[in-house]
Order: C-alpha cells, then structure tokens, then sequence
C-alpha cells in the first residue's frame, strides 16, 4: 500500500521526468518547424533563433503526473484521497488554456512586424483576443463547481460570494492569473522562476495549512516547472511562450481554488497584480526589456519612467540579464513570506 506521502511524490517525480523528456523533443522539433523567437544576447550582442512554446513542455508533464495519480485509484494501489472529478478538470483546463497559448506561437511572420514596442518575427493574437480565448480555462473548473464560495480575506474575514464565485469570480481569476502572469516576463529565468518560487509557495501552505487536493496539485506543478526553469535560466536554451504562461496561470488558479487557498494566492500573486496595473500605465503597449550597452548590462527602456518591475530593477543600478531575474526572484520570495506572516497573523 502507497503511504499519502508517496501519492504525492511518485505523481510529482513522473511530471519531472516527463516534462524532461518533453524537453528534449520539443527543443529540436520547434526549430524545424520554425516556432522560434529572435532573442539578443547581451553579452555577445548576437541573435539567435530559440525554440519556442516550451511551456508545452510543462503542460505535459503536469498532464502525466496528474494522470499518474489517478491512475493508482482507478487501478486499485490506493483509494485517492483528492476529488478525480476535481483532478480531471484541472488537466482539461491547464490542455484547453495551453493550447491557447500554443496557437499564438504558431502566428510566425515572414517579416519583422512590431509588438509591444519591439520588433519580432511573431506576432501572436491581438490583445483583445487573449482574455477572451482564456476563458476556456475556466470552463472546465466552472462545470464541477469548483471551490469552496466562502473565502477568508485578508482583513475582511470570511465573505460568502455564493453563484457569484463560480460563475464569474472563477473565470475571472484564471483570464487574469493567466494573462497578468504573461506580462512579466522577456528575461532569462525570470517568469519561470518566480513562478517556481510561487507554486513552492503555495505547496509548503498546503503542507501547512492547507488540503491534501492542494498539496497534490501544488507538487505536481512545481516538479514540471523544475526542468523547465533549468533550461529557461541564464544562459536560455528555451523559450516558455504564452504556452507557459497559461499553463501556469490555470494550473496556479486550480491548486489555489481546489486547495482552498485563495487568499494566500492572492497575496503571493502580487507582484503580478502590480506588473498589470505599471502596463496599463503604458496602455499595455509597453516593453519590460532593456536596452543592452557595451558592457553587457541591460539600461531602462524608458529612462526614468516606470511600466514595469523590471524597469525598476533598471533603474536602481546597470544590471545584466541574470541580475534582473535574480532581483524578481527576491521580490517574489519576500511576498511569499508576507502571504504566510499574514496567514499566522490571522491564526493569533
């Protein structure tokens, strides 16, 4: 017999392995198939074709690990103790919104076009057509009536939304984790790794304080992302793509709703939360991308004006690429602690 330990942990080890070996097919299969991106090396001040849509990668291996899973229920190893109704419309929800994210990576021009204050050979969706099209990530979690409608609030206690959560604060949470989540992002190891740093998050509450549905989703989540983030670090050998990110945004809102965790989420989501609001300064038309100098570090695009975190980072200091990520990542990390100083204030 499985100890609950190990429902969690064999699930977990076969998502990693799997988005590994997803990896390692769709690094070359991207090329050939001309699903690239342009991206300039700093340091060498040369461009190079990467593969994109890595975020299929980790939709994969979320898939197969939540499989995994259900697997040993339906096959008599244990009686699961997460809701396989629950679990199903996750996967369906992280499939249905990744490939979303997929069909905006196929939109390759032949031509350099420009996008979001940039020029690139991919042009992806109009902006109004990603909020729409991501809304098929919540359907599957609205069909199974999904979470629990009263959730605690930090200083506000507990509120009873009634319909109102699953019918249209549920399909709103998934069309803004997954699109506010896209805005931060253009550096190597940057939107993986505070997405790492987030779901890690949400695992260790899960752990804590949380649902054993949360702790599984939560595990599952941070061992697909692991590989991923190894080769979406500096120096970048992958690109996520809005395959990642919407994968991660339906992925982030499951194991928080599902996990009962909505309120620590929200805190945790804040950095992203403030990243929508700096774009809607620009009018979402804006780019978090420096402007490399001859010393290899990365200058604020707009001088001392702010429509991004980045340009913040920017603006303290030259940094290079690496440095830029490494500070996001902190930032990340100190609101993670404030989501669990504020839940242990709460607990007093």
């Amino acid at each position: 017999m499985y100890t609950t330990h190990l429902t969690l942990i064999i699930p977990a080890i076969i998502s990693f392995v799997g988005t590994l070996l997803a990896i390692f097919f769709i690094r070359s299969y991207m090329v050939e198939s001309g699903i690239v991106f342009v991206n300039l090396n700093p340091d060498t001040r040369r461009k190079t074709m990467l593969p994109a849509a890595g975020g299929v990668s980790v939709a994969f291996g979320f898939t197969i690990g939540m499989l995994a899973y259900i697997f040993g229920d339906s096959f008599g190893l244990y009686s699961a103790v997460a809701s396989l109704s629950f679990l199903f419309a996750a996967v369906l929800s992280v499939i249905l919104i990744t490939g979303v994210g997929f069909l905006d990576e196929l939109n390759i021009k032949s031509s350099m076009v420009e996008t979001t204050g940039m020029k690139d050979i991919r042009k992806g969706l109009k902006q109004w057509q990603k909020p729409l099209f991501t809304v098929v990530g919540a359907i599957p979690l609205i069909a199974v009536n999904a979470g629990m409608t009263t959730v605690m609030l930090p200083f506000l206690g507990a509120v009873n939304f009634g319909l109102w959560y699953p019918l249209v604060l549920l399909p709103l949470a998934v069309i803004f984790v997954a699109n506010a989540f896209n805005l931060l992002g253009g550096f190597d190891g940057l939107i993986s790794g505070t997405g790492l740093i987030a779901a890690i998050g949400l695992l260790l509450y899960s752990i804590v304080y949380g649902t054993y549905t949360g702790a599984l989703i939560s595990a599952i989540l941070v061992a697909s992302i692991i590989p991923f983030f190894w080769y979406h670090k500096y120096p970048i050998r992958i690109l996520p793509g809005d395959s990642f990110t919407y994968c991660y945004g339906a992925a982030f809102v499951a194991a928080a709703v599902l996990g009962n965790m909505e309120a620590f989420g929200l805190v945790v989501f804040i950095p992203w939360i403030i990243e929508f609001f700096l774009h809607l300064r620009g009018r979402f038309k804006t780019t978090d991308l420096g402007v490399p100098q001859k010393d290899g570090t990365l200058a604020a695009p707009y001088g001392k004006k702010i429509y991004s975190w980045t340009h913040i980072m920017m603006n303290i200091k030259p940094m290079k690429e690496w440095e830029v990520s490494l500070y996001m990542w902190i930032v990340e990390i100190l609101f993670v602690g404030l989501a669990f100083f504020l839940k242990a204030a709460a607990l007093l």
